[in-house]
């Protein structure tokens, strides 16, 4: 589809237009940030490690040496490849500073600081930079500086015992989850930053956890047994909802299809079965008594599913019925289950002058005046070396090359 024609409007200036990033982030949740500033229309410099960049580069699959996972994230990123294991490197750095509004990072905390790169110097430099940490278990505590990925946050954050069957082990959840949302939190979290230091002139230092961006996710797992320890229990229920019934995962002709009709809907729900007889029947007549009989109820749903040819007949019939519903579907065929997803542009389809077409979840956010999405492409490592430095700090090509061959600065040779 057609990036241009997703709900925004010609001619508007990007939200983040004149916002410039450094941008020292790799593998998911940091570039799942950057990612989304990108799309609001700041200027991203990915600042990379020679000679390989981000360690994701490489990640399968590829196609002529292109990794989707690397499109997908670093999409409109400019690459700066800095040897900051010099100390040219760093002070080349440290004359970006002053020319930037936010520097974003998810190393382990005390990376930046052992480089000269921590909040307190880039403060010295520029008063007004805002700095957003991304990192497992923040940037202070006992556990800050323990090694984190993923699913260890999940792990600790209790998501994972709350996922799986009740008398199975704990599971992961099936996306990077962790990574992802504590992207998001940092994003959210640098509007407002940039919101106050337009009032106020004032910096600041943004420390954004993944196990407190998961733990904060609890719905009633952390209250309702710190509340009643005796009535409440955290603890996975499987393909179905705790509280109430039915509401779950129920097995159609085809695959899986999600039913969740609460006391407002369960007299549709009985009408789409046809057997308005169940509203009578004692075992079903509240949520109480259905929870106490969920295995009945379950088995009379999927026995009424298994008639029907296909589960799209069994979703519209539970629609037109208006009963909440839906096909558990397999990501990358979302955009096949209805046009609504390509028309919002949920899924996006995007083209890579070397991997070529490719599907990828689309910019999740939705302003009544936001302008055309940007066409963006993934940079090569240090690709942007001569643009960045001429824009910033207006050096001239021939001192550009001249880092380059020092080794201070790195740029891997096109792609044909």
């Amino acid at each position: 589809m057609d990036e241009t024609q997703q709900g925004h409007q010609p001619g508007v200036t990007p939200y983040l237009e004149g916002v410039t990033v450094l941008d020292f982030t790799q593998y998911l949740a940091g570039p799942s940030c950057t990612r989304l500033l990108v799309e609001m229309g700041a200027d991203v410099i990915k600042v990379e490690y020679p000679p390989y960049g981000d360690p994701v580069r490489p990640s399968p699959p590829r196609r002529n040496g292109r990794s989707a996972y690397h499109v997908q994230q670093n999409r409109g990123k400019r690459s700066l490849s800095v040897d900051l294991t010099r100390s040219e490197g760093v002070s080349l750095i440290e004359d970006l500073i002053p020319k930037v509004d936010i520097v974003v990072e998810n190393y382990s905390p005390g990376v930046m600081e052992r480089r000269g790169l921590g909040y307190s110097r880039l403060r010295e430099l520029n008063p007004q930079i805002i700095m957003a940490s991304i990192s497992g278990f923040g940037q202070s505590g006992p556990l800050s500086e323990k090694t984190a990925f993923d699913f260890i946050a999940q792990a600790y954050s209790g998501l994972m015992h709350m996922t799986g069957e009740p008398d199975g082990p704990p599971m992961l959840i099936g996306a990077g989850i962790a990574d992802t949302s504590t992207g998001v939190h940092a994003f959210a979290a640098l509007g407002y930053a940039l919101y106050r230091r337009d009032r106020t002139g004032e910096g600041s230092h943004l420390d954004i956890a993944m196990v407190d961006v998961m733990y904060h996710m609890q719905e009633s797992a952390v209250s309702g047994p710190s509340l009643s320890p005796d009535e409440a229990v955290g603890m996975r229920t499987g393909r179905h909802y705790a509280p109430a019934s039915p509401a779950g995962i129920f097995k159609g002709p085809e695959e899986w299809i999600v039913v969740f009709a609460l006391e407002n809907q369960i007299s549709n729900l009985w009408t789409a079965l046809g057997q308005p007889e169940l509203a009578d029947d004692p075992r079903f007549t509240n949520n109480r008594t259905r929870l106490e009989n969920r295995d009945a109820l379950t088995k009379i749903i999927e026995d009424w599913m298994a008639k029907f040819d296909n589960d799209k007949e069994v979703v519209a019939t539970l629609e037109e019925h208006r009963v909440p519903c839906g096909p558990v579907v397999e990501p990358v065929k979302l955009a096949e289950t209805h046009p609504h997803f390509l028309e919002r542009g949920t899924v996006r389809e995007v083209t890579d002058p070397l991997a070529g077409s490719m599907l990828i979840p689309g910019f999740p956010l939705r302003f009544s005046d936001a302008p055309d999405l940007p066409d963006l492409v993934a940079a090569e490592v240090g690709e942007h070396n001569q643009s960045v430095l001429e824009d910033l700090l207006a050096m001239d090509a021939r001192s550009v090359a001249a880092l380059e061959q020092d080794g201070i600065l790195y740029r891997r040779p096109p792609r044909t």
